[in-house]
């Protein structure tokens, strides 16, 4: 099957936030962007990880909140507005050994000048009874993202669960705290692995309680249809019991969307993309990344967002900078 052959100074792989920002920024400069967004990549539709939001109320601009999946059709709108070239193709293979760059999905080869990845990361989940999106309570409860949500009427004066053992557990039951009755945390091991001061603030913590050697084996709703309780497992007594909570955290980590890069790209420990700081730069010139491919910490709509912003400003910079030595 022969590939269409595209040209472009800038192609952005990946939508969402940062990918969109970047859309915009670059478009309005004239740039005329190509964007390839991605489909089901990742097992996500195009938008990300927004797009499994249930309401979204910490980006500005919306006092009322808005459903993830519409503030993403509305990045889209605003791209396109612009003159960005969206595609709905998720990226298969890159070639960044020689200039231009070559980015391949199974329909397309885009040569580009430039290129910002916009991948993100996907938040792990597990699976069990009730935990799923179709049949279960995801968004109805069940989330991976505090921050995000925690702050939901649905989670106010109730308790709250939260699942993992490393410093974002540890960081996320305290931070629910403030919303919560009360707090688990559960764990499968019967030490945490989170650093010594995460662990102290979460064990020093009178609202917080944490069940040892535990997992949790099913959700179960409420007469709402919404979380109402998940029954715990303990790993060593077999031990059974339901808990009733409101809220349940998966906070377990995430999987940054960077296999596609084939190492061209250098990325850290955990997969994600290696970025100068105060910089969306790469290793390899030209390329720069923004967004939760390279955040492992923040990873909120509206950081991602800015790094978006920073990434088309230094590609419009290396092609100016391009054309000049020309």
């Amino acid at each position: 099957m022969t590939k269409e052959e595209l040209r472009t100074q800038v192609c952005i792989i990946g939508s969402g936030p940062a990918g969109h920002t970047a859309a915009i920024y670059a478009a309005r400069a004239e740039l005329k962007p190509i964007m390839l967004e991605g489909w089901m990549a990742n097992g996500i539709a195009a938008g990300g990880q927004l797009t499994t939001t249930s309401d979204v109320e910490n980006f500005p601009g919306f006092p009322e909140g808005i459903v993830g999946g519409e503030i993403c059709d509305k990045f889209r709108a605003q791209s396109e507005r612009f003159g960005t070239r969206i595609y709905s193709e998720t990226v298969t293979k890159v070639d960044f050994s020689s200039k231009p760059y070559k980015i391949m999905t199974d329909e397309k080869e885009v040569t580009a000048d430039t290129v910002i990845i916009a991948t993100g990361a996907v938040a792990k989940k597990l699976s069990f009874p009730g935990s799923d999106e179709e049949n279960g309570f995801w968004n109805k409860g069940i989330s991976a993202c505090a921050v995000c949500d925690g702050a939901a009427p649905m989670f106010r004066n109730n308790p709250i669960a939260v699942i993992g053992g490393g410093d974002s557990a540890c960081e996320e039951a305290t931070f629910l705290t403030r919303y919560g009755s009360k707090v688990y945390l559960i764990h499968r091991r019967d030490e945490l692995r989170a650093s010594k001061i995460m662990q102290k603030r979460a064990m020093e913590n009178p609202k917080v309680e944490i069940l040892w050697d535990s997992v949790v084996v099913e959700a179960t709703g409420n007469e709402k249809g919404l979380l109402g309780g998940i029954k715990v497992r303990n790993v060593k007594t077999d031990e059974v019991k339901d808990i009733h909570v409101s809220g349940l955290f998966f906070a377990i980590g995430h999987e940054p969307a960077t296999a596609f890069l084939d190492g061209q790209v250098e990325l850290d420990e955990d997969g994600y993309i290696k970025t100068e700081p105060g910089s969306t730069s790469t290793n390899v010139e030209g390329v720069f990344a923004a967004g939760d491919v390279q955040d492992k910490k923040w990873r909120q709509a509206i950081t991602a967002a800015g790094t978006g912003c920073m990434a088309a400003l230094q590609a419009e910079e290396y092609l100016e900078a391009l054309h000049d030595a020309a």
